[in-house]
């Protein structure tokens, strides 16, 4: 049949434990807010950084705010409530954001190694290759790609009749509720497979190829090159290597038989995938971009005169 709610069977009962995690995911929260609004704030207002790396990641911190968007406030309803259920449409929209983000996420940090491949193989072509033209195509694509994706991922998950309500997580998911089913779900599988090709496959091998021809170029190349090699790409290596472990903890958790690992370890993993990239980014590109640190510390002074 089709249900009207799912329930979430990952909360259990903490007492009065519940107000320390409320308040501990708040200041997460509050934290990407901060960081994330400060960072896109700093990038929109000064023309010197309207260059094609800082607008990729304006990009990059508005999805944050975004996905983050769409799991905290939610998460922190259901800590305080002691009935941890969500309707069914509320549910498919979680899903359609968490997804969205995830995906939006991908493509930008495979467009930013794209974008660091030009700048530092081909840097005399740069500005003529990469166009205000050609970057606002890309950002346009890497939002409007997952969007449609997601959007057509969720409407093969909704009509589906299902034999139970009860997701195993702290937030909606597709592959749970997909789990849930009674009937025929290969149309769901086929899409999903393909689309995860697409999805996951296609900017993972501009990854791969951009970086193999970054460090080509700094193993022949000057010191100079290699050490703009080593600024730029440092704070996007780390954000890749993180998404990357957010990513496998998340996938592990949700194909494979977790009932052995303790549950509070499980929701951990789950939300480190939904909020290392939030709290993670700010943090490293702030500090590490010398342009972004010292704009920020400027706005800073202005805000205290």
């Amino acid at each position: 049949c089709l249900v009207s709610y799912f329930t979430f069977g990952a909360y259990f009962d903490i007492g009065l434990f519940k107000y320390l995690f409320f308040l501990i995911i708040m200041c997460f929260y509050v934290v990407i807010v901060c960081g994330n609004v400060l960072l896109i704030v700093v990038i929109c207002m000064n023309r010197s950084l309207h260059e094609p790396m800082y607008l990729f990641l304006c990009s990059l911190f508005v999805n944050e705010l975004y996905g983050s968007t769409g799991l905290f406030p939610f998460l922190l309803v259901q800590i305080l409530s002691d009935i941890h259920t969500i309707y069914a449409p509320f549910c498919f929209l979680q899903i359609f954001c968490v997804y969205t983000y995830a995906n939006i996420q991908f493509i930008n940090l495979s467009i930013m190694s794209y974008d660091r491949y030009l700048a530092i193989c081909y840097p005399l072509q740069y500005n003529t290759s990469m166009t205000s033209t050609k970057v606002a195509v890309l950002i346009a694509l890497s939002w409007l790609y997952p969007f449609v994706g997601d959007a057509v991922l969720i409407s093969l998950s909704a009509p589906l009749q299902l034999c139970g309500n009860i997701i195993n997580k702290v937030y909606c998911d597709n592959y749970s509720v997909v789990k849930l089913a009674c009937s025929d779900t290969r149309v769901n599988n086929i899409y999903g497979l393909i689309y995860l090709c697409f999805i996951v496959f296609g900017p993972l091998i501009l990854i791969l190829y951009t970086y193999i021809k970054i460090l080509k170029v700094c193993f022949s190349g000057s010191k100079q090159t290699r050490q703009k090699a080593v600024s730029t790409c440092t704070p996007h290596l780390a954000s890749l290597i993180n998404f990357f472990f957010g990513s496998f903890f998340e996938i592990v958790q949700s194909r494979f038989d977790m009932s052995s690992v303790p549950m509070m370890l499980r929701i951990f993993l789950s939300l480190y995938f939904l909020t290392c990239q939030p709290i993670f980014n700010p943090l490293m590109y702030g500090l590490q971009m010398s342009k972004i640190h010292s704009l920020c510390k400027s706005t800073n002074k202005q805000r205290e005169s």
